[in-house]
């Protein structure tokens, strides 16, 4: 997905906008006094696209949880009844 930031912004975040494009191949349009003046990009190669074909490689190439798996079970049904309604508990500070 392609985002339009500032320069400032991109000054501010080089860092994050560098592993933003290496990890997740975001793509940045650079404005300086609010026109478009240079475009952030994945260079050639440097992210792997892939295919919704792809998708049965990756389900299966996941870790197993073999003996763990009733105990994993257990552990999401009490992290699910341990979660507020949503609205309600503290505010983020």
């Amino acid at each position: 997905m392609n985002q339009t930031i500032t320069a400032t912004e991109a000054v501010r975040n080089f860092s994050e906008l560098l592993n933003g494009i290496r990890y997740r191949g975001d793509r940045y349009t650079i404005l300086k006094g609010g026109k478009p003046t240079a475009i952030m990009r994945p260079a050639a190669g440097s992210v792997k696209e892939r295919k919704l074909s792809d998708l049965k490689g990756i389900v299966l190439a996941l870790p197993r949880l073999e003996d763990d798996c009733d105990a994993f079970a257990k552990d999401i049904v009490q992290a699910v009844a341990a979660q507020p309604p949503a609205g309600e508990g503290k505010p983020w500070a």
